[in-house]
């Protein structure tokens, strides 16, 4: 359900900024020593390039 809706931000984010910017905003983090953060973040690219 969370690929679907950041795939449809994405999508509209040519037209709307709102959608993508509400997304990032909530994703983002001052914790930028944190190596679990940084592990997590590559395993969630990974996870959103995987094909369903």
């Amino acid at each position: 359900m969370i690929k679907i809706i950041n795939l449809s931000a994405m999508k509209e984010s040519p037209i709307n900024l709102e959608p993508i910017t509400n997304l990032l905003k909530g994703a983002l983090t001052d914790d930028i020593n944190n190596q679990d953060i940084f592990i997590k973040g590559i395993d969630y690219s990974y996870y959103f390039e995987e094909k369903e």
